[in-house]
């Protein structure tokens, strides 16, 4: 666990500013919403993708770990990760970089493709690692993870932040629940997020782009599917040492609290204004309804971290309090 921390922060060192440089020559810009407040025009032409810092640091490190397990079931499970990692970074790759070059004026794949796309890969990886029939849970996991996780990629450093804020969790989750192999893969993204910060640090120099936030979050969903039991063999919470599935679904969703915040009100306000013609929410992603009202967009990062340190302690605890008498 602590090796993969620090293959991953290593890692993305020293590929930190060749990345940037590397961006910059090959003009992935984005592109900035004329939906988003007013305040984010200013980031206009500012280089993304730069989340293949953690995505290829994360996977070197799982590269390494499943290289030095003796353990099959573990191997398997890293593997699993890089796999997850590498579809989903492809499919950002093809949102970012390749379709707005192909169809000028768009801003990336469509909603319909890019759903179909990660239902392949997340499913595909599902029947390959799990040892019995849970796999449309781990499936649908995966992707409201990955999906949560890009829309939290909106203000400068909010995606990093949460991510700092939940890795805590899953490694004492894992300890807890006797599952330690589900800390290295969540170690390796801490490791690899930090020296991506340094550049995504407001004001941004890079944003992390769908390249990064989809295999992020698509690897956070397939830890709690595993946490959950989805991948064990026997019961759904086989190898989950807490006592009773109240309790982990408690904890795991208060773990996740932060990114249900994130997605669950963008499907609500698309279906409000589609049937009644009218908004739930101020707007959505749920962060730029802040600013809206007002909040400084450094102000909704922090708040929104603080939040996730909060739901993650309360996650631990509930964890702790059901096996420590």
């Amino acid at each position: 666990m602590i090796l993969a921390f620090w293959i991953s922060l290593i890692v993305a060192a020293i590929i930190s500013k060749p990345t940037l440089m590397l961006l910059k020559a090959a003009k992935s810009r984005q592109t900035i919403s004329q939906h988003v407040p007013d305040g984010h025009q200013v980031k206009q032409g500012t280089p993304t993708m730069g989340g293949v810092i953690p995505v290829v640091a994360a996977m070197a490190a799982l590269v390494f770990s499943a290289s030095q397990t003796a353990s099959g079931e573990h191997a398997r499970f890293y593997i699993g990760g890089i796999i997850l990692l590498f579809g989903f970074a492809i499919i950002g790759f093809l949102d970012d970089y390749v379709v707005p070059r192909m169809m000028p004026g768009t801003r990336g794949l469509s909603w319909i493709p890019k759903l179909i796309m990660q239902f392949g890969v997340a499913g595909g990886v599902c029947i390959w690692a799990t040892k019995d029939f849970q796999i449309v849970t781990a499936t649908v996991l995966i992707l409201f993870f990955s999906n949560a996780y890009n829309f939290s990629d909106g203000l400068d450093a909010l995606a990093g932040g949460l991510l700092l804020a939940m890795v805590p969790g899953f490694v004492v989750l894992a300890s807890v629940g006797g599952s330690p192999e589900v800390a290295v893969p969540a170690m390796a993204l801490m490791g690899g997020i930090i020296p991506f910060l340094f550049l995504n640090a407001p004001p941004a120099r890079v944003f992390m782009g769908d390249f990064g936030s989809l295999p992020i979050g698509a690897l956070l969903g397939y830890l709690t599917a595993y946490l959950a039991g989805q991948f064990s063999a026997g019961s759904v919470f086989a190898g989950l040492a807490l006592p009773d599935a109240t309790t982990t679904y408690l904890s795991l969703g208060l773990l996740g609290f932060m990114m249900a915040a994130e997605l669950i009100p963008v499907p609500i306000q698309i279906a409000s204004v589609k049937l009644f013609k009218r908004k739930v929410f101020p707007f959505t992603p749920i962060h730029h309804a802040f600013e809206r009202a007002g909040w400084k967009e450094t102000r909704v990062v922090w708040s929104f971290v603080l939040v996730q340190v909060l739901a993650t302690v309360a996650a631990i605890t509930v964890a702790y309090g059901s096996v420590v008498p």
